[in-house]
């Protein structure tokens, strides 16, 4: 009988059979087990040996370029602080307002017979915009002329009665009071002659205002009444006058800038700029007109008024518009508002060196405009400040400004 080691492969015969083909396998599998294992344990090894690979040597850089120590730098915008002088501006909320704003009323009361304008119509002064009917003003004034010649003729006689009566004084043959009485009526009937022209003259005035003008030059709003009306002297509204050109802005100045504008209006006219709702174009140049007499105590302000040309009617009455009152003008160093911030300690801008290095300096504000603001001190001019992404800016941390390339490795082409 033929005795088999357990350390000898299985043989042929052997693994014909069922259970040698079963050891046969568990035999490979054993083998493949320990080769996964040897790679492994060979690969973890080489690792732990070989230097860690730097950004360049990876192929890649990191975003914001490479920085001493590992660290990244940021992204940012920037601007150079320069020497400028800044204006100094109110700005304010304001409502156009006409110079002269009439209703159209009639002088005399009537049946209105004739619209003679069109709603929107540019209008000037003296043109007929309305009649109403004038036949019985015509016959009220040929009735005060009736009269008015009748009186004139009764002084005529008296006035020669009197002259008579005087020549017969002279003469010794009438009586003083005759000749009393007769100027007496003289007086009166002239006194009656000079109040039927009067009354002549209101009629010719009633007979005029039947024809109803434009007292003013300017826009005519929506008609209030029809033709074939009966319109009421001094209470019937025909339509609404407004004038376009000039035109008035009214808005409110801050109190504590009153002695600001009164200063600055000793110096000079004082220009304004009325502005769109969104601010994003200039409707009109105007000049700084007054300012009211009295605080708004509800809301610490004073009423102020500028004036515009509005020659091409960018400016309509009761539009709302921003208003930008220029005083003068500052100088000094100058940076973009986004620039300057503020933190625990009072303001403050990252200052860029030629390094790329942002290192954070405080700095005294001064007066500020809607784009820029004035430093009084902590700052000079031709330095590069942080504009945008300064929120991840650190002190003293690298940064990149933006539209710059990205700065490549040593040895890379």
């Amino acid at each position: 009988m033929n005795d088999t080691s357990p350390s000898d492969p299985p043989s042929a015969n052997s693994a014909s059979t069922p259970r040698g083909r079963s050891s046969w396998l568990a035999w490979l599998i054993g083998l493949l087990l320990i080769a996964i294992l040897a790679t492994g344990t060979w690969w973890l090894v080489k690792r732990s040996q070989t230097p860690a690979a730097s950004p360049a040597s990876a192929g890649a850089a990191p975003a914001g370029g490479g920085a001493p120590g590992g660290r990244l730098s940021v992204t940012v915008g920037s601007a150079k602080a320069r020497q400028g002088e800044l204006p100094i501006i109110i700005d304010a909320l304001g409502t156009v307002t006409p110079v002269v704003t009439v209703a159209l009323k009639p002088q005399v009361s009537g049946v209105l017979t004739e619209v003679r304008f069109t709603e929107g119509q540019m209008v000037k002064k003296g043109d007929v915009l309305a009649v109403i009917d004038p036949r019985p003003f015509e016959q009220a004034l040929a009735q005060s002329q009736g009269q008015r010649a009748r009186d004139e003729a009764q002084l005529a006689a008296a006035r020669v009665t009197l002259q008579r009566y005087q020549t017969l004084w002279s003469q010794d043959s009438i009586a003083r009071q005759e000749v009393d009485s007769q100027a007496a009526l003289v007086k009166q009937l002239e006194g009656t002659v000079q109040s039927d022209r009067a009354a002549e003259d209101s009629a010719k005035l009633n007979l005029a205002h039947t024809r109803v003008t434009s007292p003013i030059t300017g826009r005519i709003g929506l008609r209030a009444v029809d033709p074939g009306n009966t319109i009421q002297a001094g209470s019937t509204v025909i339509a609404t006058l407004t004038q376009m050109t000039p035109i008035d802005v009214q808005f409110a100045v801050p109190q504590g800038r009153v002695l600001d504008v009164l200063s600055a209006q000793k110096i000079g006219t004082l220009p304004v700029l009325a502005y769109d709702s969104d601010r994003s174009r200039v409707l009109e140049e105007g000049t700084f007109s007054t300012l009211d007499n009295v605080v708004d105590t509800a809301t610490g302000t004073v009423k102020a008024k500028a004036r515009f040309a509005n020659a091409q009617g960018n400016l309509f009455p009761a539009q709302f518009v921003n208003v930008q009152l220029q005083l003068g003008g500052t100088k000094g160093i100058l940076v973009p508002v986004t620039s300057v911030r503020t933190g625990p300690n009072g303001d403050y801008v990252y200052v860029i060196d030629d390094e790329r290095v942002a290192h954070m300096r405080s700095v005294k504000r001064g007066v500020t405009t809607a784009g820029q603001v004035q430093i009084v001190s902590g700052l000079e001019g031709g330095e590069v400040v942080v504009t945008e992404g300064g929120d991840a800016v650190k002190d003293g941390g690298r940064v990149q400004l933006a539209g710059e390339r990205r700065a490549r490795p040593q040895g890379r082409p």
